[in-house]
């Protein structure tokens, strides 16, 4: 398990509320949020790796397989 550190963020009530609703629009708490925004931001600037992703495919079963 990875291990979390407890950090105290001073943020401006418009954009914490504003975070809130992206939060349950998404169905996650807004720590999830800010955290799921922080990692794509360092990811998309370089500044971390994407380890894994998870990709889902739907595959057709053959049924003439009997």
């Amino acid at each position: 398990m990875v291990a979390k550190k407890a950090y105290p963020l001073r943020i401006n009530a418009d954009v914490l509320a504003a975070m809130q609703r992206w939060a349950d629009d998404d169905i996650r708490s807004l720590n999830a949020q800010i955290e799921y925004i922080l990692r794509d931001a360092l990811v998309k600037q370089g500044r971390v790796k994407l380890v894994e992703k998870v990709i889902t495919q739907v595959v057709d079963k053959d049924d003439d397989n009997d």
